[in-house]
C-alpha cells in the first residue's frame, strides 16, 4: 500500500489509542488467567486480553494425497506451469494451495479456477495471463491499491503521479470523511496505470478503478463519459 496513506492511517489510528510496536520479534505468548503476555526478543512485554495472530496461513499440502498421486509441492504450496498443471499432467491446482506470487485471494481462486475449466474443455489453450489485481485493508477508513505502486511511479520518470483529495466532495463531507483521498499514476500516455485510495469507499472505488487499468483508458477516454453527480 501507498506509504504515504500507511502513514496517515496510523497516525489516525494512534489518536484513538492505538499502540504501534514496530520490528519486534515475538517469542512467547503466555496465558494468564483472563489475559494474554507477550514476550519479543527486545525485552518487552505487553499483557492484553485478546491476541490476533495475523501471520500468515499455510497452505493445506498435507494429507491429501500429493505423495501418493506424486504431485510436487513444497511448504510455499503446489507447483504448477503456466498452465497451472502439476508435475501430473492431467491434475491442476488453483487458489491458495499454489506456490505463486500472485495475491492469493478470493478473486484469483475464483479467476484460476474458471481458467482451468476453459483450458480443460479446449477453449482456451493459451497460458494463464492475470490482469491487474486490486487489493484492499479492511481499517477504517479503508486503503486500496491497484496497478503500479504511487512508490514505485514516484521514483521513475515513466509516471506521472496526481494527488486528488476528494474529502470535500458532498458525498463525503456530509460522511465526514474529509480526509479522504486518491492518488493516481498515468503513463506517458496518459493512460492510467495504478491508483491508491485512502477512504471508507475504497474497496468500491477501487473496482472501477480496476476496470479503468485493465482497459488501459486515458484522461481523454474518461473525458467522453459522463458519471453520476455526487458520486463523480
Amino acid at each position: 500500500f501507498y506509504s504515504a496513506h500507511i502513514t496517515k492511517l496510523m497516525d489516525k489510528l494512534a489518536t484513538e489509542g492505538v499502540q504501534f510496536h514496530m520490528n519486534e520479534n515475538t517469542t512467547v505468548i503466555k496465558e494468564q488467567g483472563d489475559n494474554y503476555t507477550v514476550s519479543t526478543e527486545s525485552g518487552l512485554e505487553i499483557t492484553t486480553n485478546y491476541v490476533l495472530d495475523a501471520t500468515g496461513r499455510r497452505p493445506n499440502v498435507n494429507g491429501i494425497g500429493l505423495e501418493e498421486a506424486g504431485v510436487n509441492f513444497t511448504t510455499r504450496g503446489i507447483q504448477v506451469d503456466e498452465y497451472l498443471r502439476t508435475n501430473i499432467p492431467n491434475i491442476y491446482a488453483s487458489g491458495d494451495v499454489l506456490d505463486k506470487v500472485i495475491p492469493k485471494l478470493t478473486p484469483t481462486a475464483t479467476f484460476e479456477s474458471n481458467y482451468i475449466a476453459a483450458h480443460i474443455l479446449g477453449m482456451n489453450k493459451n497460458p494463464i495471463t492475470y490482469p491487474a489485481i486490486p487489493s484492499v485493508l479492511y481499517t477504517l477508513p479503508r486503503l486500496s491499491n491497484i496497478g503500479v505502486s504511487v512508490d514505485e511511479a514516484n521514483t521513475s520518470e515513466d509516471y506521472k503521479v496526481i494527488d486528488i483529495p476528494f474529502g470535500k466532495q458532498m458525498v463525503f463531507e456530509y460522511k465526514n470523511e474529509t480526509e479522504a483521498e486518491m492518488t493516481i499514476v498515468l503513463n506517458n500516455d496518459k493512460q492510467l496505470v495504478g491508483a491508491a485510495i485512502y477512504a471508507d469507499d475504497a474497496p468500491d472505488l477501487v473496482n472501477l478503478l480496476t476496470f479503468i487499468v485493465n482497459q488501459k483508458l486515458t484522461a481523454q477516454d474518461l473525458n467522453k463519459m459522463i458519471f453520476a453527480f455526487p458520486g463523480s
